[in-house]
């Protein structure tokens, strides 16, 4: 596990827009203790910038991954095809995370 704080954002490829992806995305970051927001882009992605503990940034990302292992209360919705992770600079500008 990575230590500090980081911030990420993810861009979200696939049947995305228009299912509660957005809103699961919050629960998700929520549960985690994440900062940050999730908003569709015109182009049908999904963008996802999240700031915190290092690990549970990951986490996230594990979560909103093509790959990720299915789990209780886990279900996404949707069809998630990609999730590219740019990572930034933390600002500690944010608070709470929410749908954009």
């Amino acid at each position: 596990m990575t230590e500090g704080t980081a911030r990420t954002t993810y861009f979200v490829r696939g049947m995305v827009q228009g299912v509660g992806f957005r809103w699961w995305t919050r629960a998700q970051a929520l549960e985690l203790g994440l900062a940050g927001h999730a908003r569709n882009m015109s182009d049908g992605r999904v963008e996802v910038v999240a700031e915190g503990p290092a690990d549970t940034v990951e986490e996230l990302g594990r979560r909103l991954s093509p790959a990720a292992p299915p789990g209780a209360g886990r279900r996404r919705p949707g069809h998630v095809e990609s999730c590219v992770a740019v990572p930034g600079e933390p600002r500690g500008d944010a608070s709470g995370f929410v749908e954009k």
